[in-house]
């Protein structure tokens, strides 16, 4: 994909940690190519009769994987520009041959801006990168421009659920919805943000942050069927 001058800063860290292992790699060269989204799309991008729940950084892949095992009946599209996570989500698809999962491996609202208006009913953005520099702030994912972009792809009744177990970014998530004034938290005590979702999928970076002490809050916010 070409960026233009009209593409945000990027929200994310490295493209690749540890070198693959050999039966990843291969994944990434015979199955990726079959899943990958490249832009501009010369074809459907997923069944227009089916729901689409699109999620953004899907790390490690646990959290998608098992959604897509649960919901056969859904499409789902993941990025993810960190080869190494890719690579994970590859041999889970490979073995449990799912069909439903198309990928992208850039920016991932270069992808939703070429998807129609009101196409999904579910987007997750799940334990994004903080970005915790104050000097860096500005390459957080979310911001007044991606929730203006959330909106407008959502279904009317659609959900952003959005997971952190950084304080500060927690606060700064709140901090940009309440602006945005447009999606409204289903939140109506405090255990509906620190207990997860009764649909939730654990995956590492949550297992990580509770290792090290940091518990994890839970955010769904819905697209009013009307405003």
């Amino acid at each position: 994909m070409t960026e233009t001058h009209s593409t945000p800063l990027r929200s994310y860290g490295r493209r690749q940690g540890r070198k693959l292992k050999t039966t990843q790699s291969e994944l990434v060269k015979s199955l990726l190519p079959k899943l990958l989204i490249t832009l501009p799309a010369n074809a459907p991008l997923y069944d227009a009769q089916k729901p689409l729940w699109f999620e953004i950084g899907f790390g490690g892949g646990e959290h998608l994987v098992e959604q897509a095992r649960k919901h056969p009946h859904i499409n789902f599209i993941g990025c993810e520009p960190y080869i190494n996570g890719m690579a994970k989500l590859l041999a889970a698809i490979e073995k449990d041959k799912l069909s439903n999962i198309r990928l992208y491996d850039g920016d991932a609202r270069s992808l939703l801006e070429a998807l129609p208006d009101e196409s999904i009913e579910r987007l997750f953005v799940l334990f994004p990168d903080p970005w915790p520099k104050a000097r860096h702030n500005k390459r957080r994912l979310i911001s007044q421009a991606s929730l203006a972009l959330f909106y407008q792809k959502l279904k009317a009744g659609g959900l952003l659920r959005i997971a952190s177990d950084h304080e500060d970014y927690v606060q700064w998530i709140l901090e940009q919805l309440m602006l945005f004034n447009k999606l409204k938290w289903t939140a109506q005590q405090h255990t509906d943000w620190e207990m997860p979702p009764a649909d939730w999928v654990r995956t590492r970076y949550q297992a990580k942050a509770e290792a090290e002490g940091r518990a994890a809050v839970f955010l769904d916010w819905i697209k009013p069927l009307s405003q």
